[in-house]
This record gives structure tokens, sequence and C-alpha cells, in this order.
């Protein structure tokens, strides 16, 4: 396997690590331990930033070539179907995490918190969508 053939996976491992760290994170602030919170997001933040550079890179890399979806039926509407909302929502996930992470730098806590409340379910969805694309690609077609 070349490098290129390796940075989906290591993508669809970043992208996973992201939704583990999101998740404790949210855990973490549920109840009520902030630095653990604070230490989670903006690990989960230096993945995502990591993931963009590799997923940037292997795009430049392929050149183009992209690799079709191989299932049929109702597989292919759901993939899709997935595939879009994941590519909307992962365009306006950045300036969304960027202005919720300034907001907790800065002290802005209750303007954080109600940012934070559409950011993080956007930012989950994107990161485990977009381990499923993954696997939809590479591993079950």
């Amino acid at each position: 396997m070349t490098f290129t053939e390796s940075l989906p996976t290591l993508n669809a491992c970043l992208n996973g690590t992201a939704t583990i760290l999101l998740t404790a994170g949210f855990i973490f602030i549920k109840t009520g331990h902030e630095k653990s919170h604070r230490a989670c997001m903006v690990s989960a933040f230096a993945v995502s930033v990591i993931f963009l550079f590799f997923y940037v890179l292997h795009k430049w890399l392929v050149q183009g070539v992209h690799t079709p979806f191989g299932g049929e039926g109702a597989w292919r509407s759901i993939y899709y179907t997935m595939l879009v909302t994941h590519i909307v929502l992962a365009i306006l996930i950045v300036p969304l995490v960027l202005t919720t992470l300034s907001l907790a730098i800065r002290g802005k806590r209750d303007i954080h918190k109600s940012w934070a409340r559409w950011t993080f379910p956007i930012w989950y969805y994107v990161s485990v969508t977009g381990v499923l694309i993954y696997l939809f690609l590479y591993v079950w077609w």
C-alpha cells in the first residue's frame, strides 16, 4: 500500500479519534469537569486540523480521481444523502468551531455555551459520518 492509498484510512482514524474526544468532552462538561472538557475539545480541534491537512493532501495527490461507491438500491440513497449532508456541514463547521473555540478562549462562557449548542451536534455528525463514508467506500463495498 502506498502513502497515498493509506491516507483515507489515516483520515478515518483521525475522524474516529475526534469523535471519541468530542464524546468525552461532552461528558466532561455535563459532569462539571471543565478542565477535562477543555483538554478534550482542544485535542479534538487539533486532531481535526491534522485531518484537514491530510484530507487536502490526499485530494491534491490523487488529482480528481475518486473512489466510486459500489453499493446499490437503498444503500446508494443512504450513502449519497449522508455524503451530501456531510460535505455541506463540513464546510459550515469550520467557522462554527473557530467561533466557538474563540469565545471559550476569550472567556465568554455564556455566548460560548449558546454557540456550542449548535456547533457540537454538527461537528459530531461530520466526524461520525466521515468514518461512515470511509467504511462505505473502503470496507463494506
